[in-house]
């Protein structure tokens, strides 16, 4: 396994893309980093090798046991699951990532799109680093996306998956489509040179930053939270120390979540077999045209080991009401996540070897 751990700000320069803001001796691992608060949770910083550089994340709980594999949505970072931690049982173990070009994570290299389905490559460079035959997903917006999607391409790597209020690849009218793609390919242009020009991005104060943040994620993320999305996105300023820039790649505003039709999401929800919770926050909206929401939710009601919840909230209700979804979380990580799943695995290998 070639993932190293790495404790406070003992961290080494990432020269995957040479671009300013991976300067990672600069950066902060949680909110407490610039407050002098104690993290929500303890947890370890890990890093893991990748081609293109390494993926940063924060390791809760036991480590002598395979964690949950936590992602988080597009633009956020590993900082999103902050405030679920403290809730969830401590016997728990629980990685939440940054994806490549957020928080601490490597960029990708100058000159690579990102595309949203690429993310599928990174769980699976995690698995076969830790060695994990299967693996447990929670994730929130896209990452939500990501782990529906993950779960119907591999089905038989799946324990379990919670996705949190973005239920499957969005649908677009497709004249939209076309304008996106050619927009989006021209601004990525744009921001792939501002990169390679080594520039540093505007600044801002501490609350100026945190204003940015709230604005940004259109007040889905309450004010005095929004400390713990903001601590692994930004950089102290070289130029006014009394200011921040944000360091996420600049890229990413622009990549391209496009995956497929509202046949394939149809016919993915139909593959997918593992245990899967799905939360949506009844103050969000649906991203799409309701009907291709409730379609694929029919398919997905009709499995045994599917279950929904609602819960009273916005789109980050995970960081907003962790305790409106803790309950059902931890019931369904007790039943169905790493820990049980390796104990159903051993039970039925006993039971198939005490008949040989």
């Amino acid at each position: 396994m070639e993932a190293r751990k790495v404790h406070n700000m003992d961290f080494q320069e990432d020269s995957s893309s040479g671009t300013t803001g991976n300067d990672l001796g600069q950066r902060y691992r949680h909110a407490g980093d610039l407050t002098g608060e104690p993290p929500t949770r303890p947890f370890a910083e890990i890093s893991i090798t990748v081609p293109w550089g390494h993926i940063s994340g924060k390791w809760y709980g036991p480590q002598n046991v395979q964690p949950i594999l936590g992602l988080h949505g597009w633009q956020d970072n590993a900082g999103t699951f902050d405030l679920l931690m403290p809730l969830l049982s401590p016997d728990v173990a629980f990685l939440s990532i940054d994806l490549p070009g957020h928080g601490l994570s490597s960029r990708l290299p100058d000159g690579c799109y990102y595309n949203s389905v690429d993310n599928l490559y990174v769980i699976r460079l995690i698995m076969k680093q830790y060695k994990w035959e299967k693996v447990s997903l929670v994730g929130h917006s896209m990452s939500s996306i990501i782990c529906f999607v993950f779960a119907a391409v591999f089905p038989d790597k799946v324990d379990m998956i919670i996705g949190i209020d973005a239920l499957k690849p969005h649908q677009r009218p497709y004249p939209s489509v076309i304008r996106t793609m050619e927009t989006r390919l021209d601004e990525f242009l744009r921001e792939d040179e501002r990169n390679r020009s080594k520039n540093e991005p505007p600044s801002y104060t501490y609350d100026e930053i945190i204003e940015r943040v709230y604005l940004g994620t259109f007040h889905s993320v309450n004010k005095e939270h929004c400390k713990h999305m903001m601590a692994r996105n930004i950089q102290k300023s070289e130029k006014y120390p009394d200011k921040y820039f944000f360091c996420r790649d600049r890229r990413l505003k622009f990549y391209n979540y496009a995956i497929g039709s509202q046949e394939l999401c149809v016919e993915m929800a139909h593959r997918i077999k593992c245990p899967y919770m799905f939360i949506k926050a009844t103050q969000s909206s649906y991203f799409e045209d309701k009907k291709y929401y409730d379609e694929v939710l029919a398919v997905l009601l009709k499995k045994p080991n599917f279950e929904y919840v609602e819960a009273n909230g916005s789109h980050h209700v995970h960081m907003n009401s962790p305790e409106a979804i803790i309950e059902p979380v931890n019931s369904f990580i007790q039943r169905f996540g790493p820990a049980a799943a390796a104990a159903e695995r051993q039970k039925a290998k006993e039971a198939k070897e005490s008949k040989l």
